[in-house]
């Protein structure tokens, strides 16, 4: 008769509940980082904002305001512009310029915010319809 030695039983036996658990261990991981990060993007509909973003190196600033009325006035490098703004959902929205003086400013430019925090925002913008994103922050002022 065979006679099995306690120790070697249980450490093989914990062994495996341990691989089990190293295995189940990158699940839980992903689980975790898919949850969504909350956003309060109504509160960026209104209001003043300075805005940083960064193209091939070179730091960029603009402010500007949106008002109820879904106007954007932006000054850029000493120019100021209008858009309408057109919310396609809570967190994204269209702005299309009311005067464009060329082709490039006939352009849409879509906005996603993708984080937000108490006074700012972290955004993505493009040109509608176009697969080059950007990233920028915009701090709210007033």
């Amino acid at each position: 008769m065979m006679k099995l030695n306690p120790l070697s039983y249980y450490s093989k036996t914990d062994h495996i509940k341990n691989v089990k658990k190293i295995i189940l261990l990158p699940f839980f991981t992903l689980f975790i980082n898919c949850e969504e990060q909350q956003r309060n993007c109504k509160d960026f509909y209104t209001g003043t904002f300075y805005s940083e973003t960064i193209v091939d190196g070179k730091k960029y600033k603009s402010n500007f305001k949106r008002n109820n009325t879904n106007i954007q006035i932006e000054q850029f490098e000493g120019v100021v512009d209008s858009s309408t703004v057109r919310w396609v959902n809570d967190c994204e929205m269209v702005l299309s310029s009311i005067n464009p003086k060329n082709r490039n400013e006939k352009k849409n430019i879509l906005i996603k915010i993708l984080s937000t925090t108490d006074s700012s925002y972290t955004y993505e913008y493009s040109y509608l319809g176009e697969n080059v994103k950007l990233k920028a922050k915009a701090f709210k002022i007033k």
